[in-house]
């Protein structure tokens, strides 16, 4: 369920299609997602979940895996 949802908003923010994201996919490497991609997605999933992710837990998030963990553990 996280993981659609996810899935969904990295489509739309970074306009490409469902079948391209995958778990394990990287946000820079296979997704192509620039820094500032990388904040406005973070924006859109805190908007979504209701949630703020903090600074120093961005660093870790490299991969999709990486916002469906954090966001499953809050």
């Amino acid at each position: 369920m996280i993981f659609e949802k996810v899935r969904d908003i990295i489509v739309t923010e970074l306009a490409i299609g469902s079948d391209e994201v995958a778990l394990g996919s990287s946000l820079s490497d296979d997704l192509n997602a620039d820094s500032l991609d990388a904040v406005e997605l973070i924006m859109a999933i805190e908007d979504e979940f209701d949630c703020e992710v903090p600074d120093s837990e961005l660093k870790n998030i490299r991969t999709v895996k990486d916002i469906v963990d954090y966001l499953e553990n809050l």
